[in-house]
């Protein structure tokens, strides 16, 4: 499609800002044509391979399929990843390489040895001890190659908690576990390294991710724009509104809220700024609307595999149950837009520099079919695997079939290859945080941690549902302080879900509230990367984006209350009257709680409107008849009084 928005825009530069928030991005840059090149190329291609091949074959037994993952991944990151940032960026070195072989090592003895570790299993030889301590070693440095020190700091706190048990002082006190004892633990059972966390890794994750690559390569990031220009530029903050749709839409498939902000905000947030939102703003819109993505469905950046393994429900139950909370959080971020472009003057674009509907869907509308038909097999009963293998497929066909009718079939092969090269390399930060979280959680499953601190919210709480939320909110948003969503989501769930489920709470909806607090991390200062990295395409402070970026997410904040009070908001044992009641409360006191928070509806709101406004927002949340009425009473009894005022609604 010709471009036809004009603007000046600063010059940004993707990959420096990525790599200055994103440890992913930090990577080596390394010429196919040079040996270390070619050897990522081909074994991230034949990765690839090998997740399509056991997706459509049947995968290999547990901890073979497990162990090939991850040391292949291993392989790759220190190849790809220096040790520092002072190591060579043109070529690995030698302990790069020594590295690498030995993750590739760790995982042929688990692969080539199989059956005489299953005979020994409770038993290891010295070798086992050894290579155990190997594999610990290896997975926490790769970690902090690619996934941060943060996770391998929380990590290391771990194994000296499984050591030194009998030593700590009261209740954190345990039998404790030798050497021996956690090296065989994490390396040659399914509970450790190889727990979960990297068999969804292994299975799902991947082909979802290799879903992704093969979308984006054939434009799926530009036609989001695109669309979200065509249908959104034109209203009063257009720009702002565009943000939101688009980066939900990418962020839902992608899953880093940082690659995110950086990527789609490099368009976005000038836009932004042009039309006359401050710099914190437009950071901060980009980093809530990024931030999103990862509780948006139909992919919801992942995690959503992980906990229908966890919780051993079919993953669209969860895909389901997420869309009304998604659309609330969304509806939040838009409605504080919007009312801040009311207060502020703020139109849109013009929409002779937009393109049209029609046009962008001509184009590339054939991208929709892909994801359509991955809904559509889900929600039919096919297994994720099944669902993505076949997705995966129909979207290389499209591309081929579209190519060829287009005449563009030069280079059409090795785009395909490329792409499976670049779903490989995408998966590394998910992988490896996978693996290392294995870790963590299997210390607080072998030591009783996770059962322990979800003892200690529930005392804090002392048997109140609302003070036993607010302790597990915290203990989320401190847990996943500078983690992806992925990681923070596993150690919250394993963590702090157990006391919601002790406190009656049923196990999704447990198991969402904390998803919601762990993503939200991402946008709470002091550690907000994704607030961090909009700020720095904006140009803005990051510490007042940060702050922004919460304000704007606020719903996001109020609705894992609602739902946890009114399970019928994930649409879990209630009737559709039921939900459909639960739903309209729920988008009503979220415009109020927007209006309230921003200080206007049609006209700049008062003190007095303000508060009745936050009180209707609370009293609509909380589930029950008697709250609903008054505070919809209130809720219009404030917007009539602004109608007489004004005499005349707001154009929306």
């Amino acid at each position: 499609m010709k471009e036809k928005l004009e603007f000046q825009e600063a010059e940004i530069d993707q990959s420096e800002l990525l790599e200055k928030y994103d440890t992913e991005a930090r990577f080596r840059k390394l010429d196919r044509n040079t040996i270390p090149g070619l050897i990522v190329f081909i074994v991230c291609v034949g990765l690839s391979l090998f997740h399509l091949y056991t997706a459509w074959q049947g995968a290999l037994v547990t901890l073979m399929q497990r162990a090939v993952h991850t040391s292949i991944i291993l392989a790759l990151v220190f190849i790809l990843y220096p040790f520092s940032s002072k190591s060579r960026k043109d070529r690995p070195t030698v302990l790069d390489w020594g590295f690498s072989i030995l993750s590739l090592a760790l995982g042929a003895y688990i692969v080539f040895g199989y059956n005489s570790i299953v005979l020994r299993a409770g038993m290891p030889n010295q070798t086992d001890v050894i290579l155990g301590l190997l594999a610990i070693i290896t997975v926490l440095e790769g970690a902090r190659r690619i996934v941060g020190k943060e996770i391998v700091i929380l990590a290391l706190i771990f194994l000296a908690y499984a050591y030194l048990g009998p030593k700590l002082p009261g209740m954190m006190a345990h039998r404790g576990y030798n050497i021996k004892q956690i090296a065989e633990y994490m390396y040659l059972s399914t509970e450790g390294i190889f727990g979960i966390a990297i068999g969804v890794s292994s299975s799902y994750i991947f082909l979802f991710i290799l879903f992704g690559s093969f979308l984006q390569s054939s434009g799926m990031g530009q036609f989001f724009n695109d669309l979200s220009m065509a249908i959104a530029g034109s209203t009063k903050g257009g720009p702002a509104k565009v943000a939101v749709v688009s980066s939900g839409f990418l962020g839902s498939i992608n899953g880093s809220a940082v690659a995110n902000v950086v990527t789609t905000g490099a368009f976005t947030i000038p836009l932004m700024k042009k039309i006359g939102y401050e710099d914190e703003f437009a950071g901060a819109v980009e980093a809530a609307a990024s931030c999103g993505g990862q509780i948006l469905p139909p992919v919801m950046g992942a995690a959503a595999f992980i906990m229908a393994e966890y919780l051993g429900i079919p993953y669209i139950k969860i895909a389901i149950s997420a869309i009304i909370p998604a659309l609330l959080y969304y509806l939040g971020v838009i409605v504080m837009i919007h009312l801040r472009a009311s207060k502020n003057g703020l139109e849109g674009l013009p929409k002779s520099q937009l393109p049209k509907v029609s046009e962008v869907l001509k184009e590339r509308g054939f991208l929709l079919v892909p994801l359509i038909v991955l809904v559509y097999m889900l929600v039919s009963g096919k297994t994720p695997i099944y669902a993505a293998f076949f997705s995966i497929l129909m979207t290389i066909g499209l591309q081929v079939v579209v190519r060829i009718a287009k005449k563009e079939t030069k280079g059409l092969f090795m785009d395909i290859v490329n792409s499976l090269e670049s779903g490989a390399r995408t998966a590394l930060g998910v992988a490896m945080s996978c693996a290392v979280v294995g870790i963590i959680i299997g210390v607080a499953t072998l030591t009783g941690f996770g059962l322990k601190l979800a003892g200690a919210i529930l005392f804090l709480g002392n048997g109140v549902l609302i003070l036993t939320l607010f302790f597990t909110m915290i203990a989320c948003i401190v847990l996943g302080m500078g983690l992806p969503s992925i990681p923070a989501y596993i150690i919250t769930a394993t963590m702090a879900a157990p006391a919601l489920a002790k406190m009656g709470v049923p196990p999704l909806v447990s198991h969402m509230f904390v998803f919601y607090f762990g993503m939200l991390a991402n946008l709470t200062p002091p550690v907000a990367l994704a607030a961090f990295a909009g700020a720095g395409i904006a140009g803005g402070n990051p510490a007042k984006t940060g702050f922004q970026a919460v304000k704007l997410a606020l719903a996001g904040f109020v609705v894992p209350y609602i739902f946890a009070f009114s399970p019928a908001l994930l649409m879990v044992d209630a009737s559709p009257l039921i939900i459909a009641i639960a739903a309209v409360t729920a988008v009503i006191g979220v415009v109020s709680l927007g209006a309230a928070v921003e200080g206007y509806m049609l006209e700049k709101l008062n003190a007095v409107y303000r508060i009745g406004l936050f009180a209707s927002s609370v009293l609509l949340m909380i589930p029950g008849v008697p709250t609903d009425i008054i505070g919809l009473l209130i809720f219009l009894g404030i917007v009539t009084a602004q109608k007489v005022t004004k005499g005349k609604l707001v154009e929306a």
